[in-house]
């Protein structure tokens, strides 16, 4: 059996070797103002990664939308009326 007399530590991602103080990472020495606004600069961020979609396909997007909720209405009114006309035969 071979036995270890010398290790090397590998400091945790985002954290150096010297950082003796455990949670301590670049977050937690902000306040809760400054980790806000970090969180503001994430959102605009990621909002700019985002393909917005043109006035043409938000109209196409929009119509599909409102047609399948008429349909959907519209087959929802016909189980609904089946239903009814047959709870009337049943019970009279």
């Amino acid at each position: 059996m071979t036995e270890i007399t010398d290790t090397t530590e590998v400091p945790e991602p985002g954290r150096s070797s010297d950082d003796k103080k455990p949670g301590r990472g670049r977050r937690g020495k902000k306040g809760p103002f400054g980790r806000l606004a970090l969180f503001y600069r994430q959102i605009v961020a990621e909002l700019r990664k985002v393909v917005w979609p043109t006035r043409h396909q938000l109209t196409t997007y929009t119509t599909v939308v409102i047609i399948f909720v008429a349909v959907m209405i519209g087959l929802v009114t016909v189980i609904d009326y089946g239903f009814t006309e047959a709870m009337k035969w049943v019970f009279g």
